[in-house]
């Protein structure tokens, strides 16, 4: 059978995860942080790691760079309420073999484990097209974007959204002085005056 870690800082959710793939693969760690996601790959060794995107102390690529080269066997799947296009390109980047959205079913996702550690790619189909407009035909990065650390990448994007300082500090789990901190760097990495145009630079990257 199958080993799986589960990676989620939604508890809720990570346990519904985990009653859901029981009967199918051997859960054999849970996490809800990039500290907790990468001692308990190292002291597991699984198959495969279901990794959310966002996690309180940094995100997804974070563990799948922190084990690089530690676990070649081990495959990671993202699942994430997130279908932005930053996401999916950076896990995929990072070294993900998948990336599905929280809305499959669980019959789907088993399956999309199972497919990942046979070593298929295997997205959401909307996903899909992220990955081949990144990938296919050499356009595959964005310098821009890639100026920016992950933790920027995380504040931009909440920045764009609308999101006031102090609702970014407790999403990110950071104070306000840091995401500040971080709003200031991405203003001028980017060479952009106010969140107005941040705003529109994210929605024409399809970044939302």
């Amino acid at each position: 059978m199958l080993r799986v870690v589960v990676v989620d800082d939604h508890e809720l959710f990570r346990r519904g995860v985990v009653a859901e793939l029981g009967e199918s693969l051997e859960v054999v760690g849970e996490a809800g942080t990039v500290a907790g996601a990468v001692e308990a790959i190292r002291a597991e060794r699984p198959d495969v790691v279901l990794l959310d995107v966002h996690l309180p102390d940094g995100g997804g690529q974070a563990v799948i760079e922190a084990v690089s080269g530690e676990t070649a066997e081990t495959r990671f799947l993202a699942v994430s309420v997130s279908d932005s296009a930053a996401d999916v390109i950076g896990l995929v980047r990072a070294g993900a073999r998948g990336y599905v959205t929280k809305t499959i079913t669980a019959p789907e996702l088993i399956d999309a484990v199972r497919r990942v550690a046979d070593g298929d790619a295997v997205f959401s189909p909307k996903l899909a097209g992220f990955v081949l407009d990144a990938f296919a035909g050499g356009a595959t990065t964005d310098p821009e974007l890639d100026q920016l650390t992950a933790r920027e990448k995380e504040v931009m994007r909440l920045l764009a959204r609308g999101y006031a300082y102090k609702e970014i500090a407790r999403e990110l789990t950071i104070s306000v002085k840091t995401v500040e901190t971080h709003a200031s760097a991405v203003l001028r990495k980017l060479q952009l005056s106010s969140r107005h145009e941040l705003t529109r630079w994210a929605t024409d990257r399809r970044l939302l």
